[in-house]
């Protein structure tokens, strides 16, 4: 009844939106002569913001039309360039630039977020790089007949996309292989499967990877988000945060952990900042500060638009991330085989964390560096972003100006 209840109210919601979104502008109305008189004026931005938090947003567009390059800007072509049915691999090129380029696979989070949330990742790589990424699709679009997806199914979703990024080499000087940069949460299906690859010596393994933020060891300096998922047994997750796609949705019949749960689970860690946030967003409306305004609703347009994850995938991962420790175990399996980091020898690995990340602690994603014993130390590399949130890593200014710097340096000394 969880996500039956939810849909009830989110079509109450709706309208009570539309009402607000209405009402901002007649009252905001040029035409409307008491528009500029006592309250009408602040009382239309107050219900544009209101009709802005309450508002239900579906599936974003990447919209990267244009990249500057040095100075030069270059038309870019999107296309789907693999299509499976729990996630799609989408291609970024600059138009009128020769596809010799290195090519980086941008492994988006399954985790409630679309992988538009990564836009500003894939515009800065887009200077470097030839860009791909995976578009992973919401679990309750997706028909039962499709079959399940787990962490197995995520790491042969990898697998597949980096043979085929491998195999496309239209006029490519040199027989390169790809790399590969992780987000948040994949970064463990990421370090896994690069870890098979090495250890079946396929032509397609990553020259390097980069993890971003990832939880490889969450007992490094746990989070809340560790915390969480630690003091409760597996049953009470499958037992209180599963729920059931309705009929209306074409995965009608799914178990999935709805994106709506973890929005809100999101939303309370912070809910005094995303509360000011809005404060301040009326506070820009009303001094006529338009562009500072536009710049929290394209954020919370994106923050807010979210997707489901099947039940088998999060249940997994947090069973075998953040409570059984199986990567820095060594218990880790794929498909009956246990995953063995220390067969990583031709892949360079580089770590980043952001200094104030509340989500993956300092020392989580730099685990794996120390768990890839058969690697030499030469193709290792730590960096910590200083000031950095955990979005701050991969979108916003020091990820433009600090970050990326860092993972174009490295991708070249190991190319």
């Amino acid at each position: 009844m969880l996500y039956h209840a939810y849909e009830l109210q989110r079509s109450w919601m709706n309208s009570v939106s539309s009402i607000a979104s209405i009402s901002s502008s007649v009252m905001a109305n040029p035409a409307n002569p008491f528009a500029k008189m006592g309250m009408m004026s602040m009382t239309a931005n107050a219900l544009d913001v209101f009709a802005h938090a309450t508002a239900d947003y579906g599936k974003p567009a990447f919209g990267i039309t244009e990249v500057d390059v040095d100075g030069t800007v270059w038309p870019v072509i999107e296309a789907t360039v693999v299509n499976r049915p729990f996630g799609d691999l989408k291609r970024f090129r600059l138009d009128g630039v020769e596809d010799d380029r290195p090519k980086m696979l941008i492994v988006a989070p399954m985790s409630g977020h679309y992988a538009t949330l990564l836009r500003g990742t894939v515009e800065r790589m887009l200077q470097k790089f030839e860009v791909y990424i995976t578009d992973w699709a919401d679990a309750k679009t997706v028909p039962m007949h499709e079959g399940h997806f787990d962490l197995d199914t995520y790491i042969d979703y990898l697998t597949e996309f980096l043979e085929y990024i491998e195999a496309v080499k239209p006029g490519q000087k040199t027989n390169r292989r790809p790399h590969m940069l992780a987000v948040c949460q994949p970064s463990v299906p990421a370090f896994a499967t690069t870890a098979l690859m090495n250890q079946h010596k396929s032509p397609a393994a990553p020259a390097t990877l980069t993890m971003m933020g990832g939880p490889i060891d969450t007992r490094e300096s746990p989070t809340s988000v560790n915390d969480h998922a630690m003091k409760r047994p597996i049953e009470w997750f499958r037992n209180s945060v599963i729920a059931t796609v309705p009929m209306k949705y074409r995965g009608a019949g799914r178990k999935v952990y709805p994106g709506f749960m973890q929005l809100s689970a999101f939303m309370s860690m912070n809910l005094q900042s995303h509360m000011m946030s809005h404060y301040e967003m009326f506070k820009h409306l009303t001094a006529g500060d338009d562009d500072s305004a536009n710049a929290t609703k394209d954020f919370y347009d994106e923050y807010r638009a979210v997707c489901d994850m099947t039940a088998e995938f999060y249940l997994q991962t947090v069973e075998e991330v953040f409570q059984k420790h199986s990567i820095p175990n060594g218990t880790f399996e794929h498909k009956g085989e246990v995953v063995d980091l220390t067969q990583i020898t031709d892949t360079a690995l580089l770590a980043i964390e952001g200094e104030r990340d509340d989500i993956s602690g300092i020392g989580q994603t730099k685990a794996a560096l120390k768990l890839a014993t058969g690697l030499s130390e030469k193709k290792k590399r730590y960096y910590m972003a200083e000031g950095a949130g955990h979005y701050g890593i991969f979108n916003g200014s020091r990820w433009r100006t600090k970050v990326a710097p860092v993972v174009e340096e490295f991708v070249a000394a190991h190319s």
